[in-house]
């Protein structure tokens, strides 16, 4: 296995390999005696022989990187993770990886999120953390309050971002990014150096919802990140929670759609 993951790393290093491709990758490793030369076979029929002439010179010239990754096959990958649409081939990590086992909830809203949210995520986490792992983004906002009010709670907290694990975004989050890798778990599906990019941000939320069996959302625009997980969370059966707010407020808007639609009003933290 571990041969495999360092084989996923190099092809992911290159930047021209997507997980669709890694995941084939994996599905060949299972009865292969050859994974190289039948991936590069792959890669033939996927690519143009340009690309593939790229792929190769990149791949040989790559200085040897040493990271902390598990692959989808890896008995520490979840379970519920492998059920979703397109799941990461690759997970790199810095932290407490076991918790990737436990049951988990993930808590998402907005970045202008304000003192409603805080103050809910200070009522739901301290009642929570004793049955969940409390699963968020790492962005600035409600992300940001539920992994702080988790360690403040002496809980455990997965953080998945959308960049490199050596790189923090954003900047004002080093030292919780860093208080999260020294007591919980920082997970991203990007190699070493990836900057953010605008893209990262839904798939970054496909992977927090896969984790979780509950999204709760707090404050949400009518468009926004937090709507998407919520989304994907529906899309994987997993329950969405969403917390009711005035209806003129625009923060409000997205929260009170899902409840409209069918989301669970989250009124009572005491019934979770």
């Amino acid at each position: 296995m571990k041969k495999l993951t360092e084989f996923l790393i190099k092809c992911r290093l290159t930047g021209l390999v997507s997980n669709q491709i890694m995941l084939k990758i994996i599905k060949i490793s299972l009865n292969s005696d050859s994974l190289e030369s039948e991936t590069f076979h792959l890669l033939k029929n996927e690519w143009s022989l340009e690309k593939f002439k790229q792929f190769l010179l990149l791949l040989d010239t790559q200085p040897k990187v040493v990271v902390k990754a598990i692959n989808y096959l890896d008995p520490e990958y979840p379970q519920l993770l492998r059920t979703i649409y397109n799941p990461p081939a690759l997970l790199f990590f810095e932290g407490n990886i076991a918790l990737l086992k436990t049951d988990c909830v993930a808590i998402v809203g907005a970045r202008e999120a304000t003192d409603y949210s805080f103050r809910c995520i200070g009522g739901l986490v301290p009642r929570l953390v004793n049955r969940y792992t409390i699963v968020s983004g790492l962005a600035r906002g409600a992300d940001s309050w539920a992994h702080h009010h988790t360690l403040k709670s002496h809980g455990q907290t997965i953080a998945v971002t959308g960049c490199g694990l050596n790189l923090v975004y954003p900047k004002e989050n080093l030292d919780l990014q860093r208080q999260i890798m020294n007591n919980g778990l920082v997970i991203s599906e990007y190699p070493p150096t990836t900057p953010i990019e605008r893209f990262h941000f839904p798939q970054r939320n496909r992977i927090i919802a896969g984790l979780s069996q509950k999204v709760i959302v707090t404050e949400a625009r009518k468009r926004s990140g937090a709507l998407i997980t919520a989304d994907l969370a529906l899309e994987n059966n997993r329950d969405v929670l969403a917390i009711p707010g005035p209806i003129d407020a625009a923060l409000s808007v997205g929260c009170n759609r899902l409840i409209e639609e069918g989301a669970i009003p989250l009124i009572d933290f005491n019934n979770l």
